[in-house]
């Protein structure tokens, strides 16, 4: 499971322009000064990627973040009640130093620790260039962080990010290789690739229309993908919004220590009156005791996919999966069913998120649309709306004469998902890694693991709307049945 912070972003960063095509370089530099090594890099498809930075540490290294505890205390960090260890959840965790009553307000990390948009950059010729162009805060905070690792001790972060994980848990690091082979069942794939996509467009539109127009203050030795790899992987995993700071995005050295528990509903946040990021306990702890915050009601695909673990299967109640669903071409109402979609945002093929108490009501208003006959074509407008949350589909709306054949294509559905969970599941236990390396051996049989574990919580969720579709289409033909075998008894009485 990997060690993350409380990051409650929602939405992907912004992107800085318009995406350019992606490059291919493969070179090998060593720097005096920043000492960065690219041993390969590649955007393309399903090249592998290696790639070493010299700035961060392991994963678990307790070392590290010791010392990052020690300068925060002589950077303003009041006394704790917590401190850094190795953790059964999470690698390196906040563990209870004393008891914690429940309701306590912990942390009190003050602004001038954290990192924002307006922090104060160590090359401040960089740090103006940026702000000339009016760079977003994803793509400005990407560039800050590997600026101030490249200047090493004569940064003032140079103890935090001496303490931030040198490959981040992330699936910005699987390879397309991986991803299509341990995802395949999963939507999380399709989101994962779009992810990678936007970090490499987002770093190619800032090298084409800044870095190589500055070289000699962004040097591509430093300022290159697999950096930008790098210092994405720690913002998706550690950034937090904070929505008393007017909703701004923060790195909170010391409190992104802290690491996620379904359990818990408690998140930073800024506290105007002891003026420092806080959160506020639901239960107490005992001395020993790892200490948990929430990084959002995020399913477990969400959470493999900016943080790279998945919780044990069925502790997480906001767990969910996509269910697919795509109108059916032969359809003589096809065309028109299609515009009425792209009129409203949406797509001749949609997900829609499954949880294990049920389906969004959106859902069932793209089925009515997709069984439509062309007698409802009058409708299909209003079921296009409600399909994208535009109009609020309301639940007691509903067309009972295709409400059987609504929920049969929504069984259908979940039922070809299903079957693709159960090939992945049948094929893993003889899965060939193809590796010869033990470190890439226990590297690829953990991300094996992870996509198991992912399939299986997902999967759980599929069976359980397949066993309530096949109830309720149960019911209601058995009801149709003893409707029809009434109808012909009143028949042979008037007879």
């Amino acid at each position: 499971m990997a060690e993350a912070s409380g990051i409650l972003h929602t939405t992907l960063f912004p992107k800085f322009a318009g995406p350019q095509k992606a490059r291919r370089r493969c070179s090998t530099v060593i720097m005096r000064k920043h000492s960065v090594q690219c041993l390969s890099v590649s955007t393309g498809d399903k090249t592998s990627v290696t790639q070493t930075v010299p700035w961060g540490c392991d994963i678990d290294s307790v070392e590290n973040a010791s010392a990052l505890q020690r300068w925060l205390s002589e950077s303003g960090l009041p006394p704790q009640k917590m401190s850094i260890q190795r953790v059964d959840v999470g690698e390196r965790g906040l563990v209870a130093l004393k008891n914690i009553r429940k309701g306590e307000k912990l942390l009190f990390v003050p602004p001038s620790l954290v990192v924002t948009g307006d922090s104060e950059w160590s090359s401040t010729e960089a740090g103006e260039i940026l702000k000339k162009y009016s760079v977003p805060d994803w793509p400005l905070l990407a560039t800050y962080l590997i600026s101030e690792a490249s200047l090493q001790k004569s940064s003032r972060w140079n103890n935090y990010i001496s303490a931030l994980p040198r490959q981040p848990y992330s699936l910005l690091y699987w390879t397309r290789e991986e991803l299509d082979r341990y995802l395949e069942a999963s939507q999380i794939r399709e989101r994962a690739i779009e992810r990678i996509t936007n970090v490499v467009e987002t770093y190619n539109d800032l090298s084409l229309r800044i870095f190589s127009k500055y070289p000699h203050i962004f040097p591509e030795e430093v300022f290159n993908l697999e950096t930008f790899k790098w210092s994405f992987g720690i913002l998706f995993s550690r950034l937090v919004r904070l929505p008393s700071m007017d909703g701004r995005v923060a790195l909170v050295p010391w409190a992104d220590m802290l690491n996620h528990s379904c359990e818990v509903e408690t998140f930073l946040d800024y506290d105007k009156s002891s003026k420092g990021v806080v959160f506020t306990t639901n239960r107490q702890y005992e001395p020993g005791e790892q200490v948990f915050i929430s990084y959002g009601k995020k399913s477990n695909g969400e959470l493999l996919l900016s943080y790279g673990f998945v919780p044990k299967e069925g502790t997480n109640p906001s767990d969910s999966v996509e269910l697919s669903l795509s109108l059916n071409k032969p359809d003589r109402c096809y065309k028109e069913k299609l515009e009425a979609l792209t009129k409203h945002g949406l797509s001749a093929s949609q997900c829609f998120p499954l949880r294990i108490t049920g389906w969004p009501s959106e859902l069932m208003a793209y089925a009515y649309l997709a069984v439509s006959p062309p007698s409802m074509s009058s409708k299909f407008e209003e079921m296009a709306a409600a399909a994208s949350n535009k109009t609020g589909f309301k639940k007691d709306i509903e067309y009972p004469e295709i409400m059987e054949r609504a929920l049969q294509f929504i069984l259908d559905s979940c039922e070809s998902s299903i079957s693709k969970y159960n090939k992945f599941l049948q094929a893993s236990g003889s899965m060939d890694l193809d590796v010869t390396s033990p470190k890439q051996l226990n590297r690829r049989l953990f991300l094996k693991q992870l996509a198991v574990d992912l399939c299986n919580s997902e999967r759980r969720i599929l069976f359980r709307a397949q066993s309530v579709l096949r109830r309720r289409l149960r019911d209601m033909r058995s009801g149709e049945l003893r409707a029809l075998t009434i109808f012909n008894g009143f028949r042979k009485l008037f007879k």
